[in-house]
């Protein structure tokens, strides 16, 4: 009688779509649930298409600047020509920093620059420039915490689905009047509490790779702010502070 009723669920399965069906008998908890994960995963996906496209322009836009940047003579060519770079990194950096180097060189009465600035003026100067290299990073960074949180919490909501699920058809299978337990009695409730856990998987699987790979473009780009912030400092330094 068991095998009967086994082969009757499994032709029953077998009409319908294989998730149609475990749709079909999940419970409300558990669809609650794997509509919640489906609104994760997109707004995951969402994320990591803009910060894709974000740091792939940044990379872009700092080849640019840099290539600018290497032809000028004087550290605040590029400064005075007004030229602008919406969106690039190092670009933000420089117009931070030129900024405050041109305030600094320029008299009270705002007539023609110094030759040089005192050392308490460029620390000045240095500490701008690290300012918006956290800035800038910071921006970079901005969105990655819910790939972070896609990673650690899809799974454990799918497996409360999960859980959920199986205590549920315990719990029915233990209520009933005949009090039995038999597969083709379970297969139905499991299948459709383990989909939760497939969901939460699948949530969590591509934003971990693409999590991963979006902070390693982030230190990547960090790192290239940090050498470039420096090397802008020295030829600030070696142009403008006089020698001792």
């Amino acid at each position: 009688m068991n095998e009967l009723c086994f082969l009757a669920v499994v032709g029953t399965a077998s009409d319908k779509s294989e998730l149609l069906y475990v749709w079909g008998q999940a419970r409300p908890e558990a669809k609650i649930i794997i509509i919640f994960l489906m609104f994760f995963s997109i707004t995951a996906w969402t994320v990591m298409a803009y910060k894709a496209v974000q740091m792939r322009r940044a990379k872009k836009l700092n080849q640019f600047f840099t290539g600018e940047f290497k032809t000028q003579k004087g550290v605040l060519d590029m400064f005075d020509r007004r030229i602008q770079a919406d969106g690039c990194p190092l670009f933000a950096v420089y117009q931070a920093g030129s900024v405050e180097l041109d305030a600094r060189l320029k008299s009270a009465t705002g007539e023609a620059r110094k030759k040089s600035v005192s050392i308490k003026a460029m620390e000045h100067v240095k500490r701008l420039m690290e300012n918006a290299v956290a800035q800038e990073s910071l921006k970079l960074e901005g969105g990655l915490i819910i790939l972070a949180i896609a990673v650690s919490g899809g799974p454990f909501l799918g497996l409360l689905g999960t859980v959920w699920g199986v205590m549920s058809t315990f719990a029915g299978i233990a209520n009933s009047p005949s009090g039995t337990a038999s597969l083709a009695v379970m297969a139905p409730g499991v299948s459709a509490a383990l989909i939760t856990t497939v969901a939460g998987l699948l949530v969590a699987i591509p934003s971990m790779f693409g999590y991963n790979w979006l902070v390693h473009n982030l230190r990547v780009l960090t790192v290239e702010l940090d050498n470039f912030a420096q090397e802008l400092v020295s030829k600030m330094e070696t142009e403008y502070l006089p020698e001792e």
